[in-house]
């Protein structure tokens, strides 16, 4: 009879140790999943009752959060250094009740458009009315959420009237470069085409010469 028990717990052992890691499995699986569910607060910002205060931290378009907790209800970036606000990057916050935007140094050009955009979204656009143009000096002090969009696109023209004229010229100095090329290439084609001459023409007058002094070898040749 001990001998039967001696023989099981080897078995025993075995099956508690298969039993003991189908359960840590579970909970290891559940720890790799913590910090996808688990809230953080972005760097340098501070976080509580889902209210992110980012609030006079310096922050600018590259030190910006790249994105914010779904629960977040309220974000503090006023007193910083934006002047573009990445797009999308309050989409996805269902539970957002209101942004503190004012005091950065909006720039009113084409990337306004998409803050432009999320205020005019807001039921009460009066929260946004200190959000103001910073530049450019036409629009400087004009409220973002009452901006038209042909006041905005207007700023790109000279962006992009400036793109054209570089394009422009960085064509007209390709083309230019391509017919001193060409003019290059004919040039030397052209003294190719008279040194074959000069050549052919030598070679010409060689064999006449050769032809000439012919008899007169021949002559000699009797004579002696």
């Amino acid at each position: 009879m001990l001998t039967l028990l001696w023989c099981q717990r080897p078995a025993r052992d075995s099956v508690c140790k298969e039993l003991k890691m189908s359960c840590w499995i579970p909970f290891l699986s559940l720890l790799a999943f913590l910090p996808l569910v688990t809230p953080t607060c972005p760097s340098p910002c501070q976080c509580g009752d889902n209210i992110v205060n980012c609030m006079s931290k310096g922050l600018n378009e590259s030190s910006l959060p790249a994105s914010f907790s779904p629960s977040t209800r309220r974000i503090l970036l006023n007193n910083n250094n934006l002047t573009v606000l990445p797009s999308g990057l309050l989409d996805n916050l269902k539970s957002l009740q209101e942004a503190y935007l004012w005091e950065n140094p909006w720039e009113c050009d084409c990337n306004i458009l998409y803050l432009r955009s999320w205020l005019q979204w807001q039921q009460n656009r009066t929260l946004y009315k200190n959000v103001v143009c910073a530049s450019p000096e036409h629009l400087r002090g004009r409220i973002i959420a009452y901006l038209s969009e042909d006041e905005i696109l207007s700023t790109c023209q000279y962006w992009y009237c400036s793109t054209a004229l570089i394009a422009q010229i960085c064509l007209f100095l390709l083309l230019l470069l391509q017919a001193i090329l060409l003019i290059c290439v004919i040039f030397f084609l052209h003294r190719f085409k008279r040194l074959a001459n000069e050549g052919r023409m030598t070679t010409k007058e060689t064999h006449e010469s050769v032809d000439t002094w012919s008899p007169f070898a021949e002559n000699a040749d009797d004579i002696d």
